[in-house]
């Protein structure tokens, strides 16, 4: 199954676990109820912008619409890294990687690549779950903005950040930059 089918699947997963229909999670995230269903057949994929109203409006993080969901048997502590899901922003181009194995843990780990010059703007600020998150600069340069306040990340770097205002990304770098989130506090 490709990144598309997947998050697809995992969008109509969550969206029936929250008991609501197509026009109800349009309403609650603002994305057209025609986008989400192509979402959900697999035949369109979100940007993260829409990934993250859909997540918010969910109660999940953007990490968790990527997750296998829930699966017959228990699941494994392992995920090997042929077997974490990539997934490439439409609108910037970023990378995303989730490196932490479904189900098995309240923390999720990302490994993101962000292009030279590109910016991505989460202006969802609301969600149901309480979430923080850490970024951890592994090489090059972000400009991260939470709510009013802005951060110049380097190499090494570690920002501490509650899911709770916009955020937005920025590399003003001459090189990709590269960066490790660790997400807790979303619903499973």
């Amino acid at each position: 199954m490709d990144i598309t089918q997947r998050i697809g699947r995992r969008l109509h997963e969550l969206r029936a676990a929250a008991g609501l229909s197509l026009d109800a999670l349009a309403h609650k995230s603002g994305v057209s109820r025609s986008n989400i269903s192509l979402i959900e057949r697999g035949q369109s994929s979100p940007t993260a912008v829409v990934l993250d109203k859909l997540s918010s409006a969910l109660g999940v993080s953007v990490a968790s619409m990527f997750e296998a969901g829930p699966a017959p048997v228990a699941p494994s502590p392992l995920a090997r890294v042929a077997e974490q899901p990539v997934w490439r922003d439409p609108a910037s181009g970023y990378v995303r990687r989730n490196v932490s194995p479904s189900g098995v843990s309240p923390l999720q780990l990302v490994d993101v690549i962000f292009p030279t010059g590109q910016r991505v703007a989460f202006e969802t600020s609301e969600r149901d779950a309480d979430i923080h998150q850490l970024i951890w600069m592994i090489d090059g340069a972000m400009e991260i903005a939470h709510g009013d306040t802005q951060w110049q990340l380097s190499a090494g770097d570690c920002l501490a950040v509650q899911l709770n205002a916009p955020l937005r990304f920025h590399n003003p770098g001459t090189k990709p930059a590269r960066y490790l989130v660790a997400l807790t506090g979303a619903r499973p």
